[in-house]
C-alpha cells in the first residue's frame, strides 16, 4: 500500500503561501463547499467523497506530478479516502489533519461551521 502523509493546517498554509504545487481535493458535499473553501491559487477540485471512485484515473494523473491535499470537515472522511486511494497504489497523498475546521483557526478568512 501506498503510505499517507499528514499536514497540519499551519503546514498547508506555509506550502500554500510558498506557491507549493499541489492540488486540493475538497471531498465534501455540495451545501458544505458553499460555505467555504481554501483559498488557494493551487489547483482546487471539489469532488465529492462517493463521485471519487469515478474519478480515480484522473487523480491518479494528478498524483504522478503533485501531492494530492484531501480534506473534509474535521478530517476523518477525507482519511478513510486516503486510505481507499493509497490501497489502489495512488502515490502523493496527504491528508490535512483536523479538515477544514482545523484550518480555518490559522486562516481566519476561512468560515468556520
Amino acid at each position: 500500500m501506498t503510505q499517507i502523509t499528514h499536514v497540519t493546517p499551519s503546514e498547508l498554509q506555509v506550502r500554500l503561501t510558498a506557491g507549493e504545487g499541489l492540488v486540493l481535493i475538497d471531498i465534501r458535499e455540495d451545501f458544505e463547499r458553499a460555505i467555504n473553501r481554501i483559498p488557494t491559487d493551487s489547483t482546487d477540485l471539489h469532488i465529492p467523497m462517493g463521485e471519487i471512485p469515478s474519478r480515480l484515473a484522473e487523480l491518479a494523473e494528478l498524483a504522478n506530478t503533485s501531492p494530492l491535499v484531501i480534506y473534509c470537515h474535521h478530517g476523518v472522511r477525507s482519511m478513510t479516502v486516503a486510505r481507499w486511494l493509497a490501497a489502489r497504489g495512488i502515490p502523493n497523498i496527504v491528508n490535512l489533519d483536523g479538515g477544514i475546521d482545523a484550518y480555518s483557526s490559522v486562516d481566519l478568512s476561512v468560515t468556520r461551521y
